[in-house]
């Protein structure tokens, strides 16, 4: 068993503040669960103006649109390589299978490629930012 992975793991799973983690492959099995003795405390932030409006109900307005979800943990980077424009641009037209961002995840480069074609109306998530599994990362204009 691959300490330095055991360690990646972990550290993957303080970052995104992962619960449980279970990994399996033809030789090895990795389940990693965090346990906490008690709730920490959050400090809530005042609201500032440019906070999401609020709907009738309390909620969040939804912006249309649809979006294209992470379809992994990991760390989302914009472009190829620090010096190299991003993939896309809010008011960019994408097709589908179009590059829109990498997916670090355990040391693997994985390409989020557009599922549909549209115009580019927002990006998510900043550049190095850890996504979660199911994250909405792009939104396409309504």
């Amino acid at each position: 068993m691959d300490i330095e992975k055991i360690r990646t793991l972990i550290a993957l799973m303080e970052e995104s503040e992962l619960v449980n983690l279970e990994i399996s492959s033809d030789d090895e099995h990795i389940s990693l669960t965090r346990h906490y003795d008690a709730p920490t405390p959050t400090m809530m932030a005042a609201p500032t103006a440019s906070a999401a409006p609020i709907a009738a109900e309390g909620k969040p307005a939804e912006k249309a649109g649809s979006v294209e979800n992470s379809p992994m943990v990991g760390v989302f980077y914009s472009a190829p390589s620090p010096n190299d424009p991003p993939f896309v641009k809010v008011g960019q037209k994408v097709q589908a299978g179009d590059t829109l961002g990498i997916i670090e995840a355990m040391k693997i480069m994985n390409p989020l490629e557009a599922t549909q074609s549209g115009i580019v109306d927002e990006i998510l998530v900043d550049n190095s930012e850890v996504v979660q599994f199911g994250q909405p990362v792009i939104r396409y204009k309504a």
